[in-house]
């Protein structure tokens, strides 16, 4: 038999509000990030403006009064007789000049006609298979050929190499008949014949035979590094040189020379075509400068987009009275949340980027080994701040110091034991591993139990897995293949 109760539930709930919820997305933002996010504001919402350095016309200086006219030369009026013939230069400028003359400035022209401003020219980049088209375009082949050659020049990879099979390259039915492979053999010797050597190998090896074949016969160590490239490349891949000695039957010297040769090749020949992306281009939001004894953070203004209120539109509102306000009530709502969430995110910034300049003196003086180590909690407890609040505001983050730009978060790292009960940071003892890597013996590199004793007899007690891990941070490889010749 069914039967019907009621129970009630007491709940809580936190739920941000829309202001609130604008500010923690507004903090995380990076400035690239946030300069979009404020000039899309500005063009979508009429109650704000892009601020104008210059002032505003009532704070503007008066126009001082125009001087009395300077009387008539005696020599003009003897030339002329009575009234002086000598326009002056500005009046003789502006008789000369066509109506529409605009000055020295690139004037806006439509949109079918070719762009003539120089800055563009400038700054336009050719690309790996445009670069490889125009030079395919100036050798006499049939149509047929041709296409090929654009298939696999189409087909190429941002290093510059042919990945894709033969086979792969293109529909059988956009040819009369099928190419052969032989047919596509040829027009691949052909790209392989334009732009820088090494362009359109198949692999790591045939684009280092193709570098060495386009060296001078003369070259020292030529002919050894074409055996090396062609029968032991992963051998030399493993730093194994005793076995390359004897596999080729060589004396160190000269596998050392063939050695130097082949790392001296690119092994991405395309990659000097690839254009650079602007929007990993960093902008710090923080500058670091010494005064006095001491380090202190200022705020990059220049990197801050500048925007307020517009107040006439905002009077004008305020002064109308008609049915449809909401609209334009919630506008001018939002712009002025946003106002206070651009005060509120440059002064957390700021807050922050002190705070941690503050307990890193002693990197700022002398580099990683001194950088102590640091905890999210530490800054939030010292600015009142929740820690979440702490980690959005050192996303994506950059401070520009004399030591080179740093993002806010490498400030922070995990504190480890020495041997005298004191504490060092994570990133001071991968300092002091490539302090050793760089000091080590090139026939004899410190392996990295070698390198957790060292750091025992320095007082920092790591694991040997932990070095190696530092290590593989740090993008040194293992010792064995550390290991010269």
């Amino acid at each position: 038999m069914a039967q019907i109760s009621y129970e009630l539930q007491t709940r809580q709930q936190t739920t941000l509000t829309p202001r609130l919820q604008q500010s923690v997305k507004l903090l995380q933002m990076s400035t690239l990030d946030f300069s979009r996010e404020v000039a899309e504001a500005i063009a979508n919402n009429p109650f704000l403006e892009e601020q104008d350095d210059q002032p505003p016309a009532d704070a503007m200086p008066a126009r001082p009064e125009a001087e009395p006219e300077a009387p008539p030369s005696p020599q003009a009026s003897v030339d002329g007789g009575g009234e002086p013939d000598i326009m002056p230069a500005t009046q003789h400028i502006e008789a000369e000049a066509p109506s529409g003359y605009s000055g020295d400035y690139p004037a806006s022209r439509n949109a079918d006609q070719p762009a003539t401003d120089v800055g563009q020219w400038a700054r336009s980049e050719t690309s790996l298979k445009e670069s490889l088209l125009a030079d395919a375009s100036a050798y006499k082949l049939s149509e047929r050929d041709y296409e090929l050659v654009q298939y696999i020049i189409e087909a190429l990879d941002d290093d510059g190499y042919l990945r894709i099979p033969f086979s792969d390259l293109a529909d059988a039915t956009q040819f009369s008949s099928v190419p052969q492979e032989q047919e596509w053999e040829v027009a691949l010797r052909l790209v392989q014949q334009l732009g820088p050597p090494g362009l359109g190998a198949r692999d790591l090896a045939e684009c280092l035979r193709l570098q060495l074949d386009a060296r001078p016969p003369s070259t020292a160590g030529r002919a050894l590094a074409l055996r090396i490239v062609n029968e032991q490349l992963d051998r030399l891949g493993r730093c194994d040189y005793p076995g390359l000695s004897r596999a080729l039957d060589c004396t160190s010297e000269d596998l050392q020379q063939a050695c130097a040769l082949i790392r001296s090749l690119d092994p991405r020949p395309g990659g000097r075509y690839s254009a650079v992306d602007p929007s990993c281009y960093i902008v710090p939001d923080v500058i670091v400068r010494k005064v006095g004894k001491s380090w202190v953070a200022v705020a990059n203004d220049s990197a801050i987009p500048q925007a307020r209120l517009n107040t006439v539109y905002a009077q004008v509102f305020k002064e109308t009275r008609y049915n449809g306000r909401s609209l334009m009530a919630q506008a001018l709502q939002e712009a002025r949340w946003l106002m206070r969430s651009l005060e509120q995110r440059s002064t957390t910034i700021q807050r922050v980027a002190q705070a941690i300049v503050a307990r890193q003196q002693t990197f700022f003086d002398y580099g990683e080994i001194a950088l102590r180590p640091l905890m999210l909690s530490e800054i939030a407890d010292e600015l009142g701040l929740h820690e979440s609040t702490v980690s959005r505001a050192t996303s994506n983050k950059y401070l520009a110091s004399p030591r080179g730009i740093y993002e806010f978060k490498h400030f922070f790292s995990r504190e480890l034991a020495t041997r005298s009960g004191g504490t060092c940071s994570a990133v001071a003892v991968r300092a002091l591993i490539q302090e050793m890597i760089a000091e080590e013996n090139p026939q004899a590199p410190l392996s990295d139990v070698m390198l957790a004793s060292k750091l025992a007899r320095e007082g920092v007690v790591v694991a040997r897995r932990t070095v190696s891990k530092y290590r593989a941070q740090i993008k040194y490889p293992p010792a064995e293949l550390r290991r010269a010749l």
